[in-house]
């Protein structure tokens, strides 16, 4: 179920807002510019379908989605722990950086924390399926799907170089809860 916990940056322990209710989760997120909605996609899909069919699927939303965002290109990005870079992509992912542009994914299948530092918090939203977040850009983050990791997530692109991080070199990912 999705999920939204906010901790005070140096309290790791100690949650001051948890809710899996959207419409609590979206106020909360807004304060940082960040978004969150649920698409009831009618769209399903076989477990291994490949990222043409996936797009090809999604194209109406993501249409719509980039039209409203500015975006030029979409892609998909899928992980197991079988995959061969797993551990390499997770560690990755998992240290704290920044976009130039806002960082958009909507979760196919499968689930994945998102997890912003803004203004002294940090906000770790367990992403699921049917999810979207939008990361605005600028905001650092990092992603974690956990050692295991399981998703499937469509990306929306600005810039057409794709996902290009700027590490901030601050280790407090390593301070906060792992899947």
């Amino acid at each position: 179920m999705t999920r939204l916990t906010v901790y005070q940056d140096d309290a790791p322990e100690t949650p001051i807002f948890s809710s899996t209710d959207p419409a609590a989760i979206v106020p909360v997120l807004r304060e940082i510019n960040a978004g969150f909605e649920r698409w009831e996609a009618p769209v399903h899909l076989p477990a291994d379908a490949d990222s043409e069919t996936i797009i090809a699927a999604f194209r109406p939303y993501l249409d719509t989605l980039m039209g409203a965002t500015g975006a030029g290109s979409a892609d998909v990005i899928a992980l197991t722990p079988e995959h061969p870079q797993a551990a390499a992509l997770r560690e990755k992912f998992i240290a704290e950086h920044t976009h130039s542009e806002p960082e958009i994914r909507f979760f196919v299948a499968g689930s994945g924390h998102f997890v912003m530092h803004e203004n002294g918090r940090v906000y770790d939203v367990l992403c699921e399926q049917n999810d979207l977040i939008q990361v605005p850009a600028g905001i650092r983050h990092w992603f974690d799907a956990g050692a295991q990791p399981r998703f499937t997530a469509l990306r929306v692109f600005t810039d057409t170089s794709g996902w290009v991080a700027h590490y901030t070199g601050d280790p407090i990912s390593r301070r906060f809860p792992l899947t």
